[in-house]
């Protein structure tokens, strides 16, 4: 795990400094801390006011670029200048569905890493309801496919991960498996 790109940075994995207060108390060496300390700690910041300082600078420049975004409205959204009922959007026609986007229970990743292994992806899908297998294409390390138990879970999956950047050259991207 040492090293595994999350988030587009490498995960760094230590040891904890002290024992934590619910392993204290199971072993018995568990002491009451003194909880002025604490409150003192997070008061400390308050005093000093840098958050206080970057959110005064920062407040000017938010107004000015709300101003500057409400003339930016789209000519379709902007509202009638006669004082006409506005007209419904009209509906899109929906595209025919091709292979890849028909929902199916099988994902297919592409533009993965050379780098990339099975348990890389089972961590990535394992956090989705129905997950059940990943499998990488022999000779091909840029390809691979997870399977979930039905179509509507891997659709979830496909909607969170597709384009995720697995390293910061590669965003991998999902598509239905073809039935």
């Amino acid at each position: 795990m040492q090293g595994f790109p999350f988030y587009e940075k490498p995960m760094r994995i230590n040891y904890a400094k002290k024992k934590s207060d619910a392993v204290a108390k199971l072993d018995g060496s568990y002491v009451a801390k003194d909880k002025k300390g604490v409150k003192e700690k997070r008061k400390a910041p308050e005093q000093g006011g840098e958050a206080k300082r970057v959110m005064e600078k920062a407040m000017p420049m938010m107004g000015m670029m709300q101003g500057m975004m409400q003339g930016m409205i789209p000519p379709g959204m902007q509202p009638p200048a006669n004082n006409a009922p506005p007209m419904p959007p009209k509906p899109r026609p929906t595209p025919p569905q091709t292979g890849s986007e028909i929902p199916h229970k099988i994902l297919f990743l592409q533009n993965l890493p050379p780098e990339t292994t099975e348990m890389m992806l089972t961590m990535l899908f394992e956090q989705f309801p129905g997950f059940k297998e990943t499998r990488l294409v022999p000779g091909r390390h840029d390809i691979a496919f997870v399977e979930f138990e039905v179509d509507q879970q891997a659709s979830q999956a496909k909607q969170a991960l597709n384009q995720f950047k697995i390293t910061p050259k590669n965003a991998m991207s999902i598509s239905f498996a073809n039935k």
